[in-house]
Formats: structure tokens, C-alpha cells, sequence
């Protein structure tokens, strides 16, 4: 069985993997996605309601639940505390080579996220008789995020084709996604090279792609 896994990144453009990846011992039984749209909410006096002009739309969060247990009863013993200390090393710790927290993906079936670390609420919940921690329960938000340039061809307004973004399907290939938007796959090794993807032949669903304008010259 898939294991809900966290890895960790350097850099946004997910190059840099770094650690060890974090796999909770058993999948949360849900998890929680919100979106959220502000408005501008300014009303008249005397109004019974506003216009709701549109702000922006914030990242999506992704929260959820998993459980790490040391008692050995429903799984081989771990250390809950070593557990909770790689978790809280792999998303929360300041790295100083990047001089913040480090750029997360989730993957578990088909939630695949790009992400950072929002919050983290950690409940220790069964003990030793010394006071060492048995169980904890830890909650999680996550806030996904996109790096300037396909976030930049996502909100291109100037543009006739708002969709300069896509995500790799099951069964996707490069050739055939470049043939799918430009009407001609002999711009997959461009692509390859503006992805940065080493291994272009085998693509991972759910992994982002940004597709330029042909017009502006950024793929040959």
C-alpha cells in the first residue's frame, strides 16, 4: 500500500532534493482541502449588501491528520519523538542554505502537491511511565505554491491563451502534450530543457509543466 509521502526541496523549481522523505505510518482516513476567494467587502452606508469587488484568489491549503504510534501494536515500534523531529526538521526548521523553510511535495494517490509548511499542531497523546511519548497526533496545513513563471502564465491576462500551465496526466508524454498545445510535438526537447527535466521520456502525473507562448520565442 502508497504511504502518504513528504519530500523536500531547496529550490521552487524542485531540482534540489534534500533529506530523507518523511512517510506518515498509516494514511490519514481524510483530508481537507480549502479555497479561498477575497473580495473586497467596502459598503455603501445605508446599503443592505456590498458589490464583493474580486481581490485575488489565495494558495490552496491542503490539512491533514496522521498518527505515529510506538507501541508496536498496529505497526513496528518507531520513536515517536526521533518521528516527530524528522517531520518537524524536513518542514519547519529555518535551512540555512536557503535561509527559510524548505519547498515540499506530497504525493499519496492522486494528491500531488507542491507546497510549503503552514501549520503543524502536535498532540502527544500515550506515554511511558517516565514521560517518553508512545503516541501523538499531529495536524498539519499545507499551502501550495507556484514559482513566478507559471504563476505569471497562469494570471497572463494580455494573453489569448490564459493556459500556459499544464499538470502530466497518466499516460502523458512530452511529445505528445507539445502536440496536444502547439499543434506539433518537435518542441518536446525545448520543453524538456525550460522544465529542467532529466528524464523526459518518463513524466510523473500530477508533476506541473509550463508551455511559453511560441510567439515570444522561448522555445525554438
Amino acid at each position: 500500500m502508497n504511504k502518504l509521502k513528504i519530500e523536500a526541496y531547496k529550490d521552487i523549481k524542485y531540482n534540489d532534493k534534500i533529506a530523507e522523505d518523511f512517510e506518515v505510518m498509516f494514511n490519514p482516513a481524510s483530508y481537507n482541502q480549502k479555497f479561498d476567494i477575497e473580495f473586497e467587502e467596502a459598503q455603501g452606508k445605508g446599503t443592505s449588501a456590498s458589490e464583493q469587488k474580486f481581490k485575488r484568489i489565495k494558495p490552496k491549503e491542503f490539512s491533514i491528520e496522521f498518527q505515529i504510534d510506538g507501541t508496536g501494536a498496529a505497526a513496528p515500534k518507531v520513536d515517536v519523538a526521533k518521528k516527530i523531529d524528522q517531520f518537524i526538521k524536513l518542514t519547519a526548521k529555518l535551512n540555512g542554505e536557503i535561509h527559510r523553510t524548505t519547498f515540499l511535495k506530497l504525493s499519496w494517490g492522486s494528491l500531488i502537491s507542491y507546497c510549503v509548511l503552514k501549520t503543524a499542531d502536535i498532540t502527544y497523546n500515550l506515554f511511558k511511565p517516565d514521560g517518553y511519548p508512545l503516541r501523538a497526533k499531529v495536524n498539519a496545513t499545507f499551502a501550495e505554491i507556484q514559482d513566478d513563471k507559471k504563476r505569471a502564465a497562469l494570471e497572463n491576462k494580455n494573453s489569448p491563451d490564459l493556459s500556459h500551465v499544464r499538470v502530466v496526466g497518466e499516460g502523458d508524454t512530452l511529445p505528445l502534450m507539445a502536440h496536444r498545445i502547439y499543434g506539433d510535438s518537435k518542441y518536446y526537447i525545448d520543453l524538456a530543457r525550460i522544465n529542467n527535466l532529466t528524464n523526459f521520456r518518463k513524466l510523473q502525473p500530477g508533476t506541473q509543466l509550463y508551455f511559453p507562448p511560441i510567439r515570444k520565442k522561448n522555445v525554438a
